[in-house]
């Protein structure tokens, strides 16, 4: 039995490394940046995208700054299902979210993860932050968002917003592998990938702020170790003024 799957997920991940490691390095830079300037960090997806804004937030190992901007008709327990592909096609939605769920200042830093990067919410929280003079890192598929057209009215997608842009190289469609007899391809490599690269760029970015001379950076302690969650309140106390959600 072969597992394709697994080869093209190694295949991505190589490619990641030799061709995004540029890019990598500066988010790292630029994150550092934000921390020790003490300005803001948020991340946002839509669907399954927003995946990664989980993944990002209050896990054991992960970096306490990422503000994560959840938008509660775009989260996957939201039913009819289908509603969440009808809102982050909703002009005006993700302006609405940008306004009412962050208070953006300039210098703040947000990272956008859209496969397609073609959707109105994405492309209103990124065109927002850079309004207001924050940094936007997107996360998305380059082969496949020039191949659609942006269902924003301005035309345009969400790394034509971006400082920097992480390419996920995945496949058109998201999908990777190929089963003889079946139209449709299985198995999306965009969460797999996307993760790959961000938990990366935390390990980097801790690494460079020891180094700096910062002796306790923002890091979750596991909840499920003796003491995790008081040595986590007393992160939480240090840096509260860049965490913008209830703890």
């Amino acid at each position: 039995m072969e597992f394709k799957y697994l080869k093209r997920i190694h295949e991505l991940i190589n490619t990641i490394e030799n061709k995004e490691k540029s890019s990598m390095e500066e988010c790292v830079n630029l994150l550092a940046e934000a921390v020790l300037n003490k300005n803001s960090i948020y991340t946002f997806g839509a669907s399954h995208a927003g995946i990664l804004s989980e993944e990002l937030y209050y896990r054991a190992g992960g970096f306490m700054l990422f503000n994560p901007i959840f938008g509660r008709e775009i989260m996957l327990d939201t039913n009819p299902i289908t509603l969440t592909s009808q809102m982050e096609r909703c002009v005006g939605y993700g302006t609405i979210l940008a306004n009412t769920k962050v208070n953006i200042k300039e210098g703040d830093v947000f990272i956008i993860h859209s496969v397609s990067g073609r959707n109105p919410v994405a492309i209103e929280i990124a065109m927002n932050a850079k309004e207001k003079g924050a940094k936007v890192i997107a996360i998305t598929n380059l082969s496949y968002s020039k191949t659609v057209s942006s269902r924003h009215p301005s035309q345009k997608k969400l790394y034509e917003f971006a400082d920097i842009i992480l390419d996920n190289h995945g496949d058109v469609g998201d999908a990777c592998v190929e089963i003889e007899g079946l139209e449709q391809k299985v198995s999306p490599t965009s969460t797999v990938v996307g993760a790959t690269m961000l938990n990366a760029i935390v390990a980097a970015l801790a690494q460079k702020l020891v180094e700096s001379g910062m002796k306790k950076p923002p890091i979750f302690y596991s909840a499920n170790i003796d003491g995790g969650d008081e040595l986590n309140q007393k992160l939480y106390e240090e840096y509260k003024d860049s965490i913008h959600y209830s703890f």
